[in-house]
Parts: structure tokens; sequence; C-alpha cells
């Protein structure tokens, strides 16, 4: 299968998504499955993973709602407070969903990224780590010091950096990014998605001011834990949905074998996210 391992769907009208506003006219309307289908077919990428786009556990209801009746959709990744006196039992309700896949933590709105190291924080982690549950982590790349100090915590999380943790594509710096990406890399349990980069770079953008980005992901998590996002519609501030895939295959497509690329785009999101594992009686974790 051809996955698409970031995207969005939402309804302006829900009221949850504070950081959509009418300032930005791209985005403020709603984004439902028949609109991204015609883009799906025209890429021929079978399913989606849906992640949430507000940090509400309304609005993760919701998106499987949509998902439950959606084959386009192959799995949602949602959100809870994992603070919460309760997130036992909100998750084991999650759970029951059939497309339910994982939890999305939001460090990127953390006022204060420390609360990471919080022992409540890290008990939960610790905990979610030995049930296996997938965990995106939107982090940006001067918050992946703080990462890697609680990976040391907990280093068998199952965990994939959204976006590449949001690197400082426009100004074409590198470094401290690389270096401490390297950090979090050296975790096996570690993926990253190769996402959300058009909205990271200068307007005028070319496939080439990616490159170094790619190439450096490539080479700290391998072939076997990078996944293709296209983070639509976020990506319609600055490119096509297509223009998503050509990028990528403009860097990788002499650098990964056939089955390396399939894995990009595909394989390792199935084996990520164990959407080999999931049943009619609901997602095995």
């Amino acid at each position: 299968m051809r996955i698409d391992a970031h995207q969005h769907f939402w309804n302006i009208k829900r009221g949850d998504y504070g950081w959509i506003t009418p300032e930005i006219p791209v985005l403020y309307r709603d984004f439902l499955p028949e609109d991204l289908r015609p883009h799906l077919r025209q890429q021929q990428i079978d399913a989606t993973i849906l992640v949430q786009a507000a940090p509400t556990i309304e609005e993760t209801e919701y998106i499987l709602e949509l998902a439950a009746n959606e084959p386009d959709i192959a799995g949602v990744v949602g959100w809870l407070d994992l603070e919460h006196p309760d997130f036992r039992m909100q998750l084991a309700k999650l759970r029951q969903h059939p497309k339910f896949v994982g939890l999305r933590i939001m460090i990127q709105e953390m006022e204060n990224p420390e609360q990471l190291l919080a022992p409540a924080f890290i008990q939960t982690l610790t905990w979610l780590a030995g049930e296996g549950l997938p965990i995106d982590l939107l982090v940006l790349s001067h918050q992946l010091p703080v990462l890697a100090k609680m990976l040391e915590q907990v280093p068998g999380l199952r965990g994939v950096v959204d976006h590449l943790a949001k690197p400082p594509i426009a100004s074409g710096q590198l470094e401290p990014w690389r270096s401490h990406l390297a950090k979090i890399a050296g975790y096996p349990g570690i993926y990253c998605k190769l996402s959300g980069m058009v909205t990271e770079a200068a307007a005028n953008w070319a496939a080439s001011d990616f490159r170094d980005y790619i190439e450096a992901a490539l080479e700290l998590f391998g072939a076997e834990r990078i996944l293709f996002g296209s983070d639509w519609p976020v990506c319609l501030l600055a490119a096509e949905y297509a223009d998503t895939i050509e990028l990528l295959m403009e860097t990788l497509h002499d650098r990964l074998s056939p089955a390396e690329l399939d894995a990009l785009f595909g394989g390792n999101a199935i084996t990520f996210y164990r959407l080999d594992r999931q049943t009619d009686g609901g997602a095995e974790q």
C-alpha cells in the first residue's frame, strides 16, 4: 500500500481549531475526505493516517467518526491530556475504535516544554512505552534537547518526529538542528516523518532547498525509519499536494532502491502504526 502518513481533516464550525483563523484564508474552511480523494487517486495513494489538529477529546472523537465510514483512512492519531486523572480510561475507550492507532503530543504548543520531564508525564510515557502505543511528537527544532532528555528517561518509547522537527529551511541552517536530531535518531523506536517541509521554506522555494534536510533525515534514521506525509491541507499554504511527493522523489529517487521507496511511501507507516495488526475488534496495540 502507498500511504500518506500525515494529513488532517476539519470542520471549522466545530470551534476547537483556535489556530485556524480568518487571517489564514487558505485554511479557514472545511477540509473533508471528498476534498482530498481526487489528490489521492491522482498520486496513487491508497490510504492515509489522519492526525488530530486540535487538542480536544471531542475533535479526536470527531475524526474517528469520519474514519469509520471512510476507506481511504487507514488509521487515526488522536489527542488526550496525558496528565488527566482519567487518562487511562479515556485511552481505553479510544482503543476500542478499529482505526485508532496512536496519540500525538503537541510539544510545539507547550508554554514550557520542560513539562515533558515532569514526573507524572514521565510516568505516563513510560507506561505508554510499555504498551507499545505509537506516539506522534509535534516538536520544534529548538525543543529537541528537551525531547532528548525525555527519551533518556523513556528510551523504549515508540515515537515519530513530525515534520523533521521543523528545521529552519528558509534560512538554510543545518546546525544545531542536525546534531540535536541525531541524538533523537539514536533511539531505535523513534521514526521521522518527511512532512511539513514546504511551510518551513521560503515562499519561492525550490526542491533543492530541502535536499540537505531530507538527506540528513535519511542518514540519521535510515530508509527503514522515515515516512512520507503530505501535511495536507496545511501544505496548501506553500504547495499543492503533488508537490509534497515530487520534492521527495527529486531528492531520493536515485538514493533509495525501489523497495526502500515503497517503505518510505507506505511500508514504514504500516510497521510504525502496526496497521497489519488491526482487527475487526479494534486496533491491536
